[in-house]
Parts: C-alpha cells; sequence; structure tokens
C-alpha cells in the first residue's frame, strides 16, 4: 500500500505543493483541507490513524509524546515523519518524495522517524 501523508497545519505549502509537483500520484492533504485546522495534537493522530496516513509536522515538542503514547496504549498510529523548521524546503521535499516513491505504509506504522533520513 502506498504511504498516504497528512500535512500538519505547520507544514509549509510550498512542501506540499513541490511534492506534488515532484511525485505524480502523491497522496497528501493538508489538516486545513480536512477540518483539522485548530484541532489538538491527540486528534489529528486519530484522524490520521483512521485515515491510514502518516502525519508530517515540525512539532518536535509534542507530536512525539502522543505519537508514542498512542503506540504505547495499542492505538493504530500510521506513523509520523517530523523534521525541523529550519530543515530547507527543498531538502524536505527531497525525502518525502523518496519516502513515498520507494518505501510501503506499513514500513512506517507505530514509529516515529526524524527528517532527514540517515
Amino acid at each position: 500500500m502506498t504511504v498516504r501523508l497528512l500535512a500538519d497545519e505547520n507544514i509549509d505549502p510550498d512542501i506540499v505543493l513541490g511534492l506534488q509537483r515532484r511525485v505524480e500520484r502523491v497522496d497528501i492533504v493538508r489538516v486545513q483541507e480536512v477540518g483539522l485546522r485548530t484541532v489538538d495534537d491527540p486528534t489529528i493522530l486519530q484522524w490520521a490513524a483512521d485515515a491510514g496516513r502518516v502525519l508530517v509536522s515540525h512539532d518536535l515538542k509534542t507530536i512525539p509524546g502522543f505519537a508514542h503514547d498512542r503506540i504505547k496504549a495499542g492505538l493504530p498510529m500510521p506513523g509520523v515523519f517530523l523534521a525541523r523548521s529550519t530543515l530547507p524546503i527543498a531538502d524536505m521535499i527531497d525525502e518525502l518524495a523518496l519516502i513515498v516513491e520507494a518505501s510501503e505504509a506499513d514500513e512506517w506504522s507505530g514509529r516515529v522517524v526524524y527528517l532527514p533520513l540517515r
């Protein structure tokens, strides 16, 4: 199954647009597009789990803790990709393009992954 993404509200729209231009059939939505703009992190992670989408975020402070809480509780967690907001947009697009083109969704399930990949 292909990797489907949910971009958190703090992800620059240029990252989403650049990824869509780079990867022809990428499946990415922004929280703003699905009515999650002002909801809390646990709700976003629940929505991502229900929709089978890996969350992409710059929120290094709270998202990892909530994601790990879901994992410990045995709740579905399709995965989280985290990157510092200082990671250049082009590098972020490169990282996400590589993930989408070269991996399957189940490889990221239950994982919190920091970008860039090492």
